[in-house]
């Protein structure tokens, strides 16, 4: 009997310390020396601290606000990116190393068989082929080798303190442990950056849509330029002629209709960037704005410090699992970024013979380089998947692969991420950069993914934007459709060159800006398209343009402006082919509601959500007839189009149903939508939930997706698609910043988040009510030779042996 408790008692310890489908191993979680409750921090915080570090070369130091936001102190730059990496380790690892497994197509190994396609198809897109360049040309410059190379060692010094107990919460409850940083993986976040904002590519969908529509209606669904327009480069600037061309073979269409399984693409989370001369500004001073819109998630996107060296005295936001400041400003120059949203990845139709191993280009058979992906599977035997790889680049779509169901073509991909570059030295250069020609030099060597740079000297009072990246130099509408890839007729003939890339340079406007929208009107040389926005690139120049006397706190105000533009045009239009009378009585006091909408999207707004629920209605009565079929790929036309071409031709054929009989008019599909939405606002309306931020709100996931007690959900939020303040359900500004580069600099910016990923901390999510409330903190440099007002504590940094 004896023998009963003691067998219980193994297995109990070993079913603790097991794995059990989604569950995590209890074992580790719940012991009182290595559980989650070793993750509370105690409130008070230790004032100083000091550390004895191999591999530093001298001695840093590092001052810590209120906010417990890090101000670096190195006499050696090696130094600083040492601390800046052992910094992010220690508040971020989890994060770091999360996104280096969801970008190499590893995810797994931690998470179960669950995510096999996700990690085929990373694998499949060439995202570890791409670090694997980018590593190269990173390590082949000494400067950012140099820099790698120390943030790196500066990661893995903290990891080798770490004991078990000490793991970040998240592997403890996945039952897994970290392993070594390195150079691939910070490489990896970069292409990770990359695939997030520049691999939209719809040339499946334009295919099969040029096949089941005329060219006419093909230029109006996806036309490149829309009736109105607000271009970064204003319209009508003039621009010198090209220096090289490309030039279009026959057309490149294949006679085929592609069934696939494609993810849904958020291209609007929304960036906006602006900045004004001195002589708008009260101060007399350049004022820099930034507010990049991306995923929102805790632990947060961004980890906001300082860093300063003799030769670098730069403040901002930095990447956790990589060197230097993303967007901020120095002691001389501010600088952000937003996405360019440029096309930059075709897809080519390949011929392959015995099986993937020789694919037909320009009249012979060519051997593929065959790349076996071990894709391990926890839980499971690892999973073997062969990525032949051709002279554009990955096969991504094959006859094995579930996501193409005709499994009858062979897609390769050609893409810019996957070409060498070292965009961590063009951050580098933005970091040490004190006037323009210092940030030209920075502009020369960004690659993937495509950004608007704006930029404002202190200095000079200078202020510039550059629609920057490497852009394919390609013939109207190459790109669009996929093509044939076994004749290299059909290849980029290039790139634009970087100099003639879209620019302005201290503009008699005296600001300039930026909101996701075309780069330039159809007047500029090189053919560029994207999925660009319009409506809050427009706002931002209508509010510029009117302004003088400009304080940082009309910034602030403007960078939460809440007027719905594309509601303002809509709604005049869409309200003449509404008559009232037909409504029902409850449906008519809705129809009031909106009627008296100032278009302004407030959280408690309810005229927002009657206009949501409204467009949305009518972009199915219009679209969904003539797109939803079959599991073929098609893609609706953008808002902005759809708006002009009704307000262009009213009587336009896709407004009619082809499914039924009679020929509907647009007052039919106005009138049908708006009875649609007013009965969807009437439900809403009785739960409470018809004020813009019950109905939709924003949600900040933790990065799991599947803890809501790590997250912060249902954040009553304002703003929304195509307003400047671009705040949606997961998406929203992931950085304010407003800088004036007077002759003292002062800096104001928030995050929703907290600079701790350790959900125990008070410093987690301790900035996201003031987020959500509209509020900025002072962004503060400190100078280590001076009082340190404000500071609660200190790390000092020795180098050990």
């Amino acid at each position: 009997m004896r023998l009963i408790p003691l067998v219980f008692t193994i297995a109990l310890v070993w079913a603790l310390n097991h794995k059990w489908g989604s569950l995590p191993a209890l074992g580790m979680l719940l012991s009182p020396q290595h559980g989650f409750w070793q993750h509370a921090e105690p409130l008070a915080v230790e004032a100083e601290e000091q550390l004895v570090i191999p591999g530093l070369k001298g001695a840093a130091q590092v001052w810590f606000d209120d906010r417990m936001v890090a101000h670096v102190f190195a006499a050696q730059e090696q130094d600083a990116y040492f601390v800046q990496g052992y910094l992010h380790a220690k508040n971020r690892l989890w994060q770091m190393e999360l996104q280096t497994y969801a970008a190499g197509g590893r995810l797994c190994e931690i998470l179960g068989p669950g995510l096999l396609q996700y990690d085929r198809r990373k694998r499949r897109e060439g995202m570890v082929y791409a670090a694997e360049k980018a590593v190269s040309a990173i390590e082949a410059d000494p400067v950012s080798k140099m820099q790698s190379d120390a943030y790196t060692a500066g990661v893995n010094a903290y990891i080798k303190e770490l004991r078990p107990r000490q793991y970040p919460l998240e592997y403890k409850l996945l039952g897994y442990a970290p392993e070594p940083w390195s150079n691939l993986k910070t490489a990896l976040l970069i292409k990770y950056m990359s695939y997030d904002l520049a691999s939209s590519a719809d040339d499946l969908e334009y295919t099969n849509a040029r096949q089941l529509y005329s060219k006419a209606d093909f230029d109006r669904m996806y036309p490149d330029f829309t009736d109105q327009q607000a271009p970064i480069i204003p319209a009508g600037t003039p621009f010198p002629a090209p220096t090289v061309r490309a030039v279009a073979p026959p057309d490149s269409l294949l006679g085929k209709i592609y069934k696939v399984q494609a993810a849904v693409q958020d291209r609007d989370k929304g960036s906006n960037n602006w900045a004004v001369s001195g002589s708008k500004t009260r101060s007399g001073a350049p004022i820099l704005c930034n507010d990049p819109h991306l995923e929102l998630g805790l632990p947060s996107l961004f980890y906001e410090m300082q860093i300063k060296t003799p030769n670098m005295n730069v403040y901002g936001v930095s990447l956790p699992g990589a060197p230097g400041i993303i967007i901020g400003f120095n002691d001389h120059i501010g600088w952000g970024l937003t996405n360019g949203y440029m096309d930059v990845l075709d897809f080519y139709r390949m011929q392959f013979r015995n099986g993937k191993k020789e694919y037909r280009f320009n009249g012979a058979w060519r051997p593929a380089s065959l790349r076996v992906e071990e894709i391990k599977v926890r839980g499971q035997q690892p999973y073997m998947d062969t990525v032949a790889y051709t002279v554009w680049g990955p096969v991504l779509y094959d006859n094995t692969f579930p996501d193409l169901k005709s499994h009858e073509a062979f897609l390769a991909m050609r893409w810019t991420a996957h070409d060498p570059s070292n965009e961590l030295l063009s951050i580098y250069r933005l970091n040490h950069a004190r006037n323009y020609s210092d940030y030209l030099k920075a502009m020369e060597l960004w690659n993937c993914p495509a950004q608007n740079f704006v930029f404002a000297g202190k200095d000079s009072g200078d202020i510039a934007i550059w629609h920057n990246g490497r852009h394919p130099l390609r013939w109207q509408d190459q790109g669009k459709f996929v093509m044939p890839g076994s004749d290299s007729t059909y290849a980029w003939q290039g790139f634009i060159p970087q100099a003639e890339n879209p620019h302005s340079y201290n503009p008699a406007e005296g600001f300039v800006s930026s909101a996701n929208q075309a780069a330039t009107d159809s007047t500029y040389p090189y053919h560029m398209f994207g999925y660009y926005d319009l409506f809050r690139g427009m706002r931002i120049k209508e509010r510029l343009s009117a302004m003088q006397g400009i304080t940082p706190e009309d910034m602030m105000t403007l960078q939460k402006d809440n007027k719905n533009r594309l509601a303002e045009a809509a709604l005049p239009f869409l309200s003449q082919y509404m008559n009232a009378a037909e409504l029902t009585a409850p449906q008519r006091e809705y129809w009031k509601t909106i009627f008296a909408w100032d278009a302004v999207s407030s959280p408690e707004s309810k005229g927002a959500t009657l206009f949501l629920l409204w467009w949305e209605q009518l972009e199915k009565q219009i679209w969904d007839d003539d797109l939803v079929r079959d599991s073929i790929a098609l893609v609706r036309p953008l808002e902005k189009t759809t708006l002009f071409w009704l307000m262009r031709d009213s009587a336009m054929h896709f407004v009619d149903n082809v499914h039924t009989p009679q020929r509907e008019t647009l007052q039919d599909a106005v009138q049908t939508a708006f009875r649609l939405a007013a009965d969807s606002a009437a439900i809403l309306d009785k739960a409470g939930k018809l004020p813009l931020g019950k109905f939709r709100g924003t949600d900040i996931r933790h990065l799991s997706r599947s803890l809501p007690a790590l997250s912060r959900m249902g954040l009553n939020t304002g703003g929304g698609r195509h307003i400047i303040n671009a705040t949606k359900k997961t998406t929203g500004p992931s950085w304010r910043m407003v800088v004036e580069l007077g002759k003292e600099t002062r800096a104001w910016g928030i995050y929703p988040g907290g600079q701790s990923g350790n959900p125990g901390s008070r410093y987690y999510d301790n900035m996201v009510d003031d987020w959500v409330a509209g509020k900025y903190y002072s962004l503060r440099l400190y100078d280590e030779r001076k009082s340190p007002e404000g500071i609660v504590k200190k790390i000092f940094f020795a180098p050990g042996t």
